[in-house]
Parts: structure tokens; C-alpha cells; sequence
């Protein structure tokens, strides 16, 4: 497998769980675009690696290796195919590393909204630090990275990620409705980057239509990344 190769197969991964990017990213810059694709793709890896599959060992594992590429990063050091579009930015990928134990951490259920933000926090803060340096913005947007990964888990790892206390306000049958709604009304695409603002429009959209998963269709998309991308 080519390196070209190598790297589409994560950001077609990526790719496969928002379709709505391919209509979306015209409201990203040009020269970000394939930067945006990556560093959402290994965003996917991590967070997977942290909610994945009913046993947790196999994706703490994962999150040792990572930690150990990122460091290797640091040192113009790569092993990933995702780290010859990302390596080369010199952002901080070792902050990045040492937030990984707290999203590792964040696979336990909340007991509410607030913790369920608390829980993400470090990677937030690391995450929109990173996304700062690679686009450019406000690197205090944590907020909206943070709502955005609740959106990520509700869709892709829904099993730990309504909090004890929506459960218990409207019952299990209703709760995933419930916790897309609460999500929505948190995510405010102000701040942060031109990337994080579009996939959270999209999100936000899906989530208001009350399913975290289902990809919204393509005029819906334009006009929720239009939106996005103006705030």
C-alpha cells in the first residue's frame, strides 16, 4: 500500500460517518481542507480506541500506542499514516498525549450533562489547542470541541453515553431523544476553527432532528455548515 493509500483509507473511514463533508467543506479553506480530514480522522481513531467495544483493555492499548506516536511526533518521529499530513505542524501533540488517560477515563457514564462535559474537558482543552495551531482561531473553544465529541459517542458508542440522570428523568426508551436534544442546545458554533465549526453544525443538526447517528441530507447539510462557518 502507497502512503497516499495508506493515509485515504483512515480519512475515507472518517469520511464514511459524515458523508455530509463532502458538501460541507467548501465552507473550510482550500489549503485546510485535507489537514481538516486528517486531524478528524485521528480524532475518530482516538475516541474509538477509548469508547470501543464492551471490553476496555483492547482500547487502553490502543491509547498507550498513541500516546507513544505522539510523543514521537514531538521529535519529527512517525509511525501512523495519519502523521505524514500531521506530524510536520508544529503544534503541541504532546499535550495532546498527555490528555489521553482522561478521555480514556471519560468511558465511565456520567451522572449528568455537566460531568459528562467535566469528564472531556483535558482532551478538549488539548484537542482545541491543537486545532488552533493547525487552522488558526481561538484556541479556548473547548466547549464546543467537547459538546462535539458528546455528539461523536452518542452516535458511534451510545451504550455508556446518556448520563444517570436524563435516565432516570424520561426512562431508557426515550433517553437517547432526550440526551440529542440536551446536546444540541449546547453546542454553539462560535469560536474555535473554521473546521470544528462545520462538523459541529453538522452535528447539531443531526442531533436536533433527534438522531446522533443518521447523516442529515445535502441541502440540510449546506445550510447548517453555511451557518456554521458565519458564527
Amino acid at each position: 500500500m502507497s502512503e497516499r493509500e495508506a493515509i485515504d483509507s483512515f480519512i475515507d473511514k472518517w469520511r464514511a460517518r459524515w458523508p455530509e463533508w463532502s458538501v460541507a467543506e467548501v465552507f473550510v479553506p482550500h489549503a485546510q481542507r485535507e489537514t481538516a480530514a486528517a486531524w478528524m480522522a485521528l480524532v475518530q481513531e482516538l475516541t474509538d480506541a477509548a469508547w470501543g467495544g464492551s471490553d476496555p483493555r483492547p482500547g487502553e492499548a490502543k491509547l498507550g500506542w498513541w500516546a507513544e506516536e505522539l510523543q514521537g511526533w514531538t521529535r519529527g518521529i512517525r509511525r501512523h499514516p495519519l502523521g505524514i499530513v500531521l506530524q510536520k505542524f508544529p503544534v503541541d501533540w504532546l499535550l495532546l498525549a498527555r490528555a489521553l488517560p482522561a478521555l480514556r477515563d471519560s468511558r465511565e457514564r456520567p451522572v449528568d450533562s455537566d460531568e459528562a462535559h467535566t469528564q472531556l474537558r483535558p482532551f478538549a482543552e488539548a484537542a482545541a489547542s491543537i486545532e488552533a495551531g493547525l487552522f488558526g482561531g481561538a484556541a479556548d473553544a473547548q466547549a464546543l470541541v467537547a459538546a462535539n465529541l458528546l455528539q461523536l459517542r452518542l452516535a458511534h458508542h451510545p451504550g455508556e453515553a446518556v448520563p444517570l440522570q436524563v435516565l432516570a428523568q424520561v426512562g431508557e426508551g426515550a433517553a437517547l431523544a432526550a440526551w440529542s436534544q440536551q446536546l444540541a442546545g449546547r453546542i454553539s458554533v462560535r469560536g474555535g476553527t473554521a473546521p470544528r465549526r462545520v462538523l459541529a453544525g453538522i452535528a447539531k443538526s443531526r442531533l436536533r432532528r433527534g438522531d446522533a447517528v443518521q447523516p442529515v441530507g445535502a441541502m440540510r447539510a449546506l445550510w447548517a455548515a453555511w451557518g456554521a462557518a458565519r458564527g
